[in-house]
């Protein structure tokens, strides 16, 4: 019989147990701030890079909401806008406004007198300048024959050089030295100032880009969003009340649970195809309208609105529903007058989360075809329109280099909307939010 070693053990003593659990929980509380740590600093680094993505959109946006004018001392000629001196309406409109612009442009400059210095002092102006003076004849014609002091809409390359955002060196390959000499005498005369645009939020797109407005874009996302919050919020609470408050437990529904929880990770591209072969090719939906997107947009909200609405309605107490049963509600009264009611904050909440989302879509849009150019502003659902985010789409893909801050500059207003819908969700909810 072969000797087995011995193992020798030291008997603990009270210390030495004293000493292992400090240790143990000087390790633990190690951990704790370790991980609080990683935590914290998880925390700085996603808040720093979205103040670089706010800061960085909003020092390339903050520019747009500003324009370049340049004042001039207009003679209303009558020979030349209304030569008849009958005021028709359709003489004012198609009279020549260039020449008026033009003429008080080259007064301030006599020395400049061959037709390619001319044509370069002209292009100083914006093409809508001649609009302008057309929509001020029209609104008062009263100015036919006088001479007023007026601004007028520069050029995009003029309102760059103006805000810096082009050099105005020998590097410029926009302006030639003439022209930056012009705008140096312009601007040493008090004639060339920097005024906020009202055009960015009152008109429509345009080629140039000191004409090109946001409102236009701003009225078909309204549309749109007013279509999908018409189909999506009742359709998706009555789907949740259904679901959690009158259908049976069996598989049918649980395949129907699964699927509405499968939807609301589709990929928004896959409904704009989807609306594309039925809203469009099937049932003949005009492109490119509010209504098609308003369709679209329904679908692919239906399924957050419908699972957050569920969780509202679980939220509330089996009491209350015991309660007014009890004394002798029916189902549906229960349901109207009691649970509804308590759930609403929740669904409500919900709701404009998705419709938040709505807003920010672009890819389903695109397949449906609203990414057209389009000038008027829509007034119903039916009209051609665009929506916020394939504006900013369409304006990040343009060449000229004033395109950039409008982009910026919608993006900031897109912002702006979202988070008013998000602070609406929050103050809906502690307004209407009980605690039990």
């Amino acid at each position: 019989m072969t000797d087995q070693p011995t193992i020798s053990r030291t008997p603990l003593t009270r210390v030495g147990i004293e000493e292992q659990v400090r240790a143990g929980i000087k390790r633990r509380y190690a951990a704790e701030r370790r991980f609080r740590l990683y935590g914290m600093v998880s925390i700085i680094v996603a808040l720093s890079f979205l103040a670089i993505l706010l800061v960085t959109v909003v020092l390339q946006g903050y520019t747009a909401f500003q324009q370049t004018k340049i004042r001039l001392d207009i003679d209303f000629a009558q020979d030349v806008i209304d030569p008849t001196g009958t005021r028709d309406a359709t003489a004012i409109s198609g009279a020549n406004y260039n020449t008026l612009a033009r003429k008080a442009l080259r007064a301030l400059f006599p020395d400049v007198t061959t037709r390619r210095d001319k044509r370069s002092l002209y292009k100083l102006l914006s093409i809508g300048a001649a609009y302008e003076l057309r929509a001020m004849v029209q609104e008062n014609p009263d100015l036919i024959g006088a001479r007023r002091t007026v601004w007028l809409t520069a050029g995009d390359d003029v309102d760059q050089l103006v805000k810096n955002r082009i050099a105005s060196g020998k590097g410029n390959m926009r302006l030639s030295g003439h022209q930056i000499n012009w705008i140096t005498q312009l601007a040493a005369h008090d004639r060339i100032e920097a005024k906020f645009n009202t055009a960015f939020f009152s008109g429509g797109d345009s080629r140039e880009p000191e004409l090109a407005g946001v409102l236009g874009a701003a009225m078909g996302s309204f549309w749109t969003l007013l279509v999908t919050l018409a189909l999506a919020f009742p359709l998706g609470v009555m789907t949740a009340i259904y679901m959690e408050e009158f259908a049976p437990k069996n598989r049918w529904t649980d395949l129907i649970e699964i699927n509405i929880n499968n939807l609301a990770a589709v990929p928004s591209i896959v409904f704009g195809l989807l609306g594309l072969a039925v809203f469009l090719q099937l049932f003949g939906v005009p492109r490119s309208a509010p209504l098609a997107g308003g369709f679209v947009l329904a679908l692919m909200t239906l399924p957050t609105i419908i699972i957050a609405a569920r969780a509202a309605l679980k939220a509330v107490p089996p009491s209350i529903r015991e309660a007014a049963i009890g004394i002798g509600a029916s189902r549906m009264q229960t349901v109207a007058h009691h649970v509804l009611p308590l759930a609403m904050p929740g669904v409500l909440t919900g709701t404009i989360l998705g419709m938040a989302r709505a807003l920010g879509e672009t890819a389903p849009l695109l397949m449906i075809g609203m990414v057209a150019f389009i000038v008027d502003i829509p007034s119903g659902p039916m009209d051609p329109a665009t929506a916020l985010p394939v504006q900013i789409y369409l304006w990040a893909d343009s060449a000229e280099r004033a395109f950039v801050e409008r982009t910026s500059g919608a993006i900031i207003v897109l912002l702006g909307f979202m988070i008013c819908m998000n602070l609406a969700a929050i103050l809906l909810r502690k307004k209407f939010e009980r605690r039990w």
